[in-house]
């Protein structure tokens, strides 16, 4: 009896065993994790690279800008008189030279007709008093006349040629006031919203005026560039280098216009350690607008073979700048000294050669010494 219960027993814990044993197969089968790791060196990391090479590098600076006319003109009357007419419409773009509003021209014909006329009065008058002169003359070579009354007729004569020369100054008047009656534009523009009405009398000491006008074409762009950028920019405008600048909108996605650079201002703003530039462009498709504030890029020089990675490439670490450079398979940390940055290109000043391949993806994962692998 005893011997069967331990017959029984033995044979429950071999069953129990080989049943522990099955299920750690299957297991082991079915996650090979855990597994026990194969001894041997670590998998290579998959990484991305780039070559070092030799390139011009342009030194942008980058500035906010504001746009201005390069003239703007408040359009006066010269003569007081009655608005008889606006021939233009608000947001116009004018020419030099057009006619823009008229005066009442009548008065001032009517004072060229009275100065015309007393010109003529006073030619007759000289005509008259130079016959006489000639008598009185022919009479004193007669000695038939006093030498006074020749004298006294010269100095009539003298008169009425001043005379005549007062009234033609008056004539003259009274066609620059007609002229002044037409209303044109002094300058080409835009111009803006109508100041006056037709039908109000105007004055020539008004300080409103009639209209404003605008040039924009072509149209400048003051903006303010640090102190330290005049190291860069003014050797190049001494020397009569022209630096393109290009204007972009306020989010600096588009670019609006593409222009130069004209003059500096004399001096620097102490408050801010800054000096005003200002640029022009042509707009002719009047992108800029007076007033418009915008992004600026200043191509202030073009360093030449200068050696570039992508700025991906370079990491920031507690020693400063470095890059993975790629040495016998394995990722090797070399400190760098980095010049310009230009978009997604960095210049390096030191620490690289021509033909040295950098990491520029999968950075994050390396550390100095690692192997690596070039993905395709």
């Amino acid at each position: 009896m005893r011997l069967s219960k331990f017959i029984r027993r033995r044979t429950t814990v071999v069953l129990v065993s080989v049943a522990l044993v099955g299920a750690a197969v299957v297991y082991t089968s079915r996650h090979p994790a855990a597994a026990p790791a194969r001894s041997g060196a670590p998998a290579a990391l998959p990484v991305a690279v780039a070559n070092v090479s030799r390139t011009d590098v342009p030194v942008r600076l980058t500035a906010l800008g504001s746009v201005a006319a390069f003239n703007t003109v408040t359009v006066r009357p010269r003569v007081d008189g009655q608005l008889m007419r606006v021939i233009f419409r608000e947001g116009q773009f004018v020419n030099r030279g057009d006619l823009l509003a008229e005066i009442d021209p009548r008065p001032f014909q009517v004072q060229l007709e009275q100065a015309q006329g007393q010109l003529a009065k006073d030619q007759a008058q000289l005509a008259s008093a130079r016959v006489d002169l000639a008598r009185y003359q022919t009479l004193l070579t007669q000695d038939s006349i006093a030498r006074q009354n020749v004298d006294q007729q010269q100095s009539t004569v003298k008169q009425l040629q001043a005379g005549l020369q007062v009234d033609q100054a008056a004539i003259d008047t009274a066609r620059l006031n007609l002229t002044y009656a037409r209303i044109t534009a002094p300058i080409s523009g835009r111009v803006g919203l109508r100041l006056v009405d037709a039908g109000n009398v105007v004055t020539a000491s008004s300080s409103t005026g009639l209209v404003v006008i605008t040039q924009v074409e072509p149209i400048a762009v003051v903006f303010t560039l640090p102190e330290d950028a005049l190291r860069t920019v003014l050797p190049r405008i001494r020397t009569g280098a022209t630096l393109p600048v290009d204007a972009f909108d306020r989010s600096g996605a588009t670019r609006l216009a593409s222009g130069s650079v004209v003059t500096l201002d004399n001096q620097i703003d102490q408050s801010t350690g800054t000096v005003r530039i200002k640029a022009v462009f042509d707009n002719r498709d009047h992108a800029l607008f007076p007033a418009q504030f915008v992004n600026i890029q200043l191509l202030a020089d073009t360093r030449r073979a200068e050696l570039v990675v992508p700025a991906v490439a370079v990491q920031q670490g507690p020693k400063g700048a470095f890059v993975y450079v790629i040495q016998n398979g394995k990722a090797v940390m070399r400190p760098v000294t980095v010049g310009i940055v230009e978009g997604e290109r960095a210049a390096i000043a030191k620490g690289l050669d021509t033909g040295d391949v950098v990491i520029t993806d999968g950075v994050d994962r390396l550390r100095d010494g690692i192997a690596v692998e070039v993905r395709r």
